[in-house]
């Protein structure tokens, strides 16, 4: 395993997920191609899924055939977790000219060292709390009743389990991309071994 402290092991491209309050560095080398260093500057501008006035600037040190971006532990300890929509933006130092190059999108996932971090995806969290109501539902639940005037609706039984099945797949999903994430065969892996 490289050294991803190290500039020289940095990775090509952004990141799809970073932990919260870990040290982050990757290079663009494609863009110093169309955007020399020496006349331009690059800066990511992300927000996270929820929107709100909290946004998030990464800028490039320009090196002579790249781009570096890094974001420090006290940088990315501030962020939420949760998914973020970036834009790379490159500037004209000339004219202060700015264009948006390209759009993406990361995760910053919960950092376990953290006390009281639920590591759950979202998917994970709702399948727990769905369970847990099938598993507590007495026969003669209400699915619907008043209080004072106001009407409150449960789900059905039959509605619980439509959703806990949809997020049995998503959990199912995401455990599948991580073994593949992690090098470990995925259950759609076709091995064929030549005699």
């Amino acid at each position: 395993m490289a050294n991803l402290f190290d500039e020289a092991s940095a990775p090509e491209g952004e990141p799809l997920t970073i932990v919260v309050g870990d040290f982050i560095q990757w290079k663009k080398t494609s863009l110093a191609s169309d955007y020399p260093t020496a006349t331009h500057s690059a800066e990511y501008v992300a927000r996270v899924t929820s929107g709100g006035a909290s946004e998030i600037k990464m800028a490039a040190t320009e090196r002579s055939t790249y781009y570096l971006f890094t974001v420090d532990s006290a940088t990315s300890e501030a962020f939420n977790s949760g998914v973020y929509y970036w834009q790379l933006e490159i500037t004209e130092t000339a004219s202060g000219n700015r264009i948006v190059v390209e759009r993406g999108t990361f995760e910053a996932v919960v950092d376990l060292d953290v006390n009281g971090a639920d590591p759950r995806s979202h998917a994970e969290v709702m399948l727990d709390k769905i369970e847990s109501i099938l598993e507590n539902r007495a026969d003669g639940d209400l699915t619907s009743y008043s209080i004072a005037g106001r009407s409150i609706t449960k789900m059905a039984p039959d509605e619980l389990m439509k959703w806990r099945d949809y997020y049995r797949r998503e959990v199912a999903v995401e455990r599948k991309r991580n073994a593949i994430a992690r090098g470990k065969r995925g259950s759609a892996t076709v091995v064929m071994r030549f005699v």
